[in-house]
């Protein structure tokens, strides 16, 4: 079966990723690993690397790690790839591990940001790392990306270097830091990179490669989309459009001459004016009889008022064509300086990132003789699902490097990798999401454009797992990505597409502009549970519930054949307020696919139970909004175990929000409106306490704070009361269930009888849900259970 053509402006917009002509070095063929030592190198028959990795990941060769990615695409390109993985960051020697790269240095931090890897919400450093081998902390430093960079210089001052991940994405432009509680420059500034890559870099990595290994200087490299990088000067053949200030006057309308005659000012207008022209033919021959009858002085003329020219030109101002714009930002300094800059800033970027009719973006940094701009080209071009195949059909292992194995040669011991053991089974689908929840990273990396693989070379992937990975029982854990039901939706219209500015396509509701045809996810699902050896095919990425909703017939196949007894959903609150500022639909959409599900349930004889997750302390949240998302946790029956609080990434807009108390969703102005932020470690455990209302060691906490708000009429000991007027004896702590997948509850003693209990442990292979008040999955070590519809396997969410 062929692959469906792509019809959109983005697939006739750049050059195909496989029509280049390979590097000379693809004699040497495809490597089952890419190498990550010199004896490796010498197994290859390599003298040299053209090309040298530096990840803060550990080594896994799977299409879900950029490493992998990147490198076995420029291995397709001819080039040879090697990988430094989580190199030991003290000195410049261990860069030097593979020798000199012929061509550059790609560094990234990893699949994640580093700072959000190392730290938690509340700025406590983790002990865990579920990209290093035996999920152990610390093998990567602070501020991975610019260290790597540094380092790299010191390694090889002449090489250039090209920064990429999603931390390098995040940080394009000046940016508020949540560690540092302040604005820091752009990270091309800092690393001092020669080029920064943002996005999914695959179509500027190639391109750039192949101009580098043409001996163009990469200083020269400045029409590449997808980059950044620091210039002197705007080019002369550049317009420039400033944007540096907020509530400036616009340009002066031309005044109306009040001497014109009516039928001048009609004329003016494009219409006419019957007898006023009538009234002006005669004055004229009136005139032209007087200078007849005055032959002395036929000079003499009634006085005739000109426009201004400037004005005219001002009021027919032309707008210069969108790809020789450049849109100056406000500076680092004025942003760092004046948090209502900094949300125009914010706001101005997330407006330009439509690869159909961005613009470049330019940011100064310093001031004068160390003046430099930040100069961003506008987004890449989404890959085309033939590009998208290629990439994924790349010769990956689909394992970590054998330097990682345990003394059993496995990697299921000691030195597992969590974050390869959570897709080790899983198969993406996708790229993209047009949701633009402002609290979410993912649009700012991959982009609002969803990039869709063909079925073929899903259900390729499939039989791969299927065939050739290790371990595997027959089931498919997840078929999907950044969101599991945005398969081949897009835009009905491609000019609209390439067009178009929104923010996002479902809110505040779907744009009627937007296909929602899941009919192609339906028939995958289906042919991949045909497959011979494939006994379940689970769904483990976030579903978007208001778009399920669109189509009855995928609820249906979903709940009835691809929930493995939970399903997690993110309604992320219940309240307006802090669903506005976060770009959510309203709970009612939730209360619409719940119906649904639990009607689907019913129907396959499944006890099946939803997983909602949500957020505390987010922008726009009340103490009274987290207080009626738990009582409606409370009448619903929920008991949440591992809670998210809000985590200001890089670049976000709920984060811009969080610095400045500002909404950049709305033309930002001195005078616009304010967010209510959530600051301050006890304000924050409050909004913690709410989500975990059932936890006696918050109690007090709450107790107060319903008092002070007027609301101790929640406090008692009926089933209608929030929390009770006892309190047990606790030890006032809380243990984070990010390492494992359940915390030991401690029993309840009544104040009468303090007497605290041993906790009470799960047996052995059992975990229990993220929701306490949920009866445990089966992970498969005991008899299945009725109520599961199969094995669910563990997950961890991404940070958004």
């Amino acid at each position: 079966m062929n692959a469906p053509v792509d019809v959109s402006f983005f697939a006739r917009a750049a050059k195909p990723l496989t029509s280049y002509r390979k590097y000379w070095a693809a004699r040497f063929g495809t490597a089952k690993f890419l190498p990550t030592t010199r004896k490796e190198m010498d197994a290859l028959g390599w003298d040299s690397c053209d090309i040298i990795v530096v990840t803060g990941d550990a080594y896994v060769d799977h299409p879900s790690f950029g490493m992998a990615v990147i490198g076995r695409m420029l291995e397709a390109q001819g080039f040879r790839v090697g990988i430094i993985a989580q190199p030991d960051w003290q000195s410049a020697e261990p860069f030097k591990a593979l020798g000199k790269p012929n061509l550059f240095f790609g560094v990234t931090a990893g699949n994640m940001d580093s700072m959000i890897n190392r730290y938690t919400a509340d700025r406590k450093i983790r002990s865990d790392d579920a990209y290093t081998p035996g999920d152990v902390g610390g093998a990567r430093p602070d501020r991975a990306a610019i260290v790597y960079s540094q380092r790299c210089k010191e390694a090889w001052n002449d090489v250039p270097i090209i920064l990429g991940g999603i931390e390098g994405s995040l940080r394009r432009i000046a940016h508020y830091d949540y560690w540092q509680d302040k604005v820091r420059r752009s990270i091309v500034v800092d690393a001092k990179c020669d080029l920064l890559l943002y996005g999914n870099a695959e179509r500027a990595i190639v391109e750039i490669a192949h101009r580098l290994a043409a001996r163009e200087p990469v200083h020269e490299i400045t029409d590449v989309r997808g980059t950044a990088f620091v210039r002197r000067d705007t080019p002369a053949d550049w317009f420039e459009i400033n944007s540096t200030s907020v509530d400036e006057p616009g340009r002066v309308e031309a005044h109306v001459n009040p001497y014109l005659m009516v039928s001048e000012q009609a004329k003016a207008n494009g219409a006419t004016c019957a007898k006023e022209d009538e009234a002006q033919a005669v004055a004229q021959a009136a005139e032209a009889g007087a200078a007849a009858a005055n032959p002395v002085n036929p000079a003499i003329k009634p006085l005739t008022f000109m426009p201004n020219p400037a004005l005219q030109q001002r009021a027919r101002i032309k707008v210069p064509p969108r790809d020789r714009s450049v849109i100056r930002l406000p500076s680092y300094e004025q942003v760092r300086a004046d948090p209502v800059l900094y949300a125009h800033a914010n706001r101005v970027l997330h407006l330009e990132t439509n690869p159909g009719n961005a613009r470049a973006l330019v940011q100064a940094h310093g001031e004068g003789a160390t003046a430099r701009d930040v100069w961003i080209n506008p987004p890449p071009i989404p890959l085309t699902t033939a590009e998208m195949d290629h990439v994924f059909d790349l010769p990956y292992a689909r394992s970590p490097h054998p330097r990682y194995a345990d003394e059993n040669g496995s990697h299921d011991g000691a030195t597992k990798i969590p974050a390869w053991e959570m897709i080790r089974f899983s198969v993406n689908i996708m790229r993209g999401c047009f949701g633009g929840c402002t609290f979410c990273s993912i649009t700012e990396h991959e982009g609002r454009i969803i990039q869709s693989r063909s079925e073929e070379s899903i259900i390729k992937e499939v039989e791969a797992i299927r065939d050739s990975v290790s371990g595997f029982t027959g089931t498919i854990s997840d078929l999907g990505g950044p969101t599991a039901n945005m398969y081949r939706l897009g835009c009905k219209s491609p000019e609209i597409e390439s067009a178009c500015r929104k923010p996002s396509c479902v809110y505040p509701g779907i744009c009627p502009n937007l296909g929602t045809n899941h009919d192609p996810l339906i028939k995958i699902y289906r042919r991949a549970r045909a497959l011979k050896g494939i006994k379940k095919i689970l769904i483990g990425s976030g579903l978007r519930y208001d778009l399920a909703v669109q189509s009855p017939e995928y609820v249906k196949e979903l709940v009835q054949h691809h929930v493995g007894g939970y399903l997690k959903i993110a309604p992320e609150h219940t309240e307006q307020g802090p669903l506005t500022k976060m770009m959510k639909p309203g709970i009612g959409s939730y209360d619409k696919f719940k119906q649904m599900f639990e009607k689907f349930s019913a129907e396959a004889g499944k006890k099946q139970y939803l997983i909602p997750y949500f957020i505390a302390a987010h922008p726009g949240t009340s103490d009274e909004d987290m207080m009626n998302l738990a009582i409606w946790l409370k009448k619903n029956g929920f008991r949440a175990d591992q809670v998210q609080t809000f985590y200001p990434s890089p670049m976000a807009t709920a984060t811009t929000m969080y610095h400045t108390n500002k909404n950049p969703l709305r033309k930002i102005t001195r005078e616009s409106e304010t967010v209510d932020i959530v600051r301050g470690d006890k304000r924050r455990r409050l909004h913690k306490a709410f989500l975990r209302y059932h936890d006696a060691n918050n109690w007090p906490l709450l107790r107060e704070a319903l008092k002070s708000m007027g609301r101790a009429d929640l406090i008692g000991n009926g089933k209608h009361h929030l929390i009770p007027t006892w309190q047990p004896l606790t030890d006032g702590g809380y243990t984070s269930a990010r390492r494992k997948n359940s915390t030991s509850a401690p029993v309840a003693a009544k104040a009468s009888a303090p007497v605290r209990l041993a906790p009470v442990k799960p047996s052995k292979g059992r975990i229990l849900t993220q929701h306490t008040g949920l009866p445990p999955r089966d992970n498969g070590s005991a008899p299945p259970r009725k109520a599961s519809a199969g094995p669910v396997r563990g997950s961890i969410r991404k940070p958004r």
